[in-house]
């Protein structure tokens, strides 16, 4: 029988956005590593839990969105007298990477997150693209976690180099991108990239390839998918977040994290990626429905079904 499904914890970043794209421009988009995870996590598991930090200018109706998808916001803390993190992005006509145009931590730069009494005990955590530091100080806090899965990119590979590998032997599993992997490991490619990740620790490695799919290292096993193929992508602006939120909010949903459930996970985590490309921002993620997502599963399972049984046929 299927354990009881479990909370998820994430911790990490709201934001606004600015975004370029070839399909058109958007301002003041609501975003953020923690956003586009809870949203996306939000429509698998049954209780998501955020932690953040917002300015004064963050409005009230964002809020009751979070609360609409049954996101519980009682960790969002407000200051005052601060502006919430703003970035302003710009792709070109391949998509892959996006340009930086401005980028204003603000109340984010000095986040120090509490995390409030009743979201400690929560079995699953994700801990949103960070400082390592700061994730660190998230994990003292929680209580016997069941499965954290921590997010890292290349400036805190670069900027905290020691205290991103002092984290990463403290979680269960790390997510990044391949050209990140390659960075932080030193090694040549991928899959030597994540034998080199899971020595230092964590028993899972979670490899975003983009465009090229997802890879997962896990228990001395390895399995891989391709990106769901989409015709048109409008912004591919909080993919990789709306990815970690799919694969965590079904290993939530299923309350294990078995090498089977993650190999599920990871196509929970290619569809939500996928619908999230689809609009500027969360508007596709708001837009969704549960059959919606159920059918692209079942669509996205047809693709990579492989029948061995008819040689030659």
């Amino acid at each position: 029988m299927p354990l009881p499904a479990s909370s998820l914890l994430v911790v990490g970043s709201l934001a606004f956005d600015t975004l370029e794209t070839p399909s058109g421009n958007a301002e003041n988009e609501l975003g953020g590593s923690a956003t586009y995870f809870s949203h996306s996590a939000a429509w698998l598991a049954p209780k998501v839990r955020l932690v953040g930090v917002v300015g004064k200018d963050f409005p009230v109706r964002h809020i009751q969105e979070f609360k609409d998808r049954g996101i519980d916001t009682s960790g969002i803390r407000t200051v005052a007298n601060g502006k919430t993190f703003r970035w302003h992005g710009r792709y070109g006509k391949d998509l892959c990477n996006a340009e930086t145009v401005s980028l204003q931590l603000n109340v984010f730069g000095k986040f120090e997150p509490t995390i409030p009494a009743p979201f400690r005990k929560s079995p699953f955590v994700f801990l949103a693209n960070g400082s390592p530091k700061t994730q660190r100080a998230v994990l003292k806090q929680v209580e016997k976690p069941k499965f954290v899965l921590a997010d890292t990119m290349n400036f805190w590979i670069e900027t905290e180099h020691a205290a991103l590998l002092e984290l990463i032997q403290h979680v269960d599993g790390l997510i990044l991108n391949n050209a990140e992997l390659i960075q932080l490991s030193g090694q040549p490619n991928v899959v030597a990239g994540a034998r080199w990740a899971l020595a230092q620790g964590p028993r899972v490695v979670v490899v975003k390839k983009g465009e090229h799919g997802a890879m997962l290292f896990a228990d001395g096993e390895v399995f891989a998918l391709p990106a769901y193929p989409l015709e048109r992508i409008v912004d591919p602006t909080g993919a990789g977040d709306s990815f970690a939120g799919g694969f965590m909010g079904h290993l939530a949903r299923a309350g294990n994290a078995s090498f089977a459930d993650m190999k599920r996970a990871l196509v929970y985590g290619t569809v939500l990626a996928s619908f999230a490309c689809e609009d500027f921002g969360l508007r596709r993620l708001f837009a969704l429905s549960e059959a919606e997502i159920e059918k692209r599963v079942k669509e996205f399972a047809k693709v990579v079904s492989v029948d061995l049984s008819s040689k030659g046929r």
